[in-house]
């Protein structure tokens, strides 16, 4: 078994998947949504494969309500894997 084999067994084992599934989602933030959403965007989590995303900027809220199922197709697709069943907007 490789080390990369080994780091992903355990991660896959862990609840530390979830976290730098996060991070990662977190650094891929503006790429994935541009500048501006990216700016305003207070906080990115993910749990139980929901990603949590925190605004303060009400039609940033609105905006990102209408391209849920948008954010949550590019996560997966940038992943390769259903890494987020449901996006959740507060």
């Amino acid at each position: 078994m490789s080390i990369q084999q080994a780091m992903e067994q355990f991660l896959n084992q862990s609840k530390l998947k979830q976290r730098v599934r996060a991070l990662e989602i977190t650094d891929v933030w503006e790429e994935l949504m541009g500048k501006t959403i990216a700016k305003y965007t207070d906080e990115i989590k993910l749990v139980n494969q929901q990603l949590i995303i925190s605004t303060s900027v009400a039609p940033l809220k609105q905006e990102l309500l209408f391209q849920k199922e948008k954010i949550r197709n590019r996560i997966n697709e940038l992943f390769n894997e259903h890494a987020v069943k449901e996006v959740i907007i507060k």
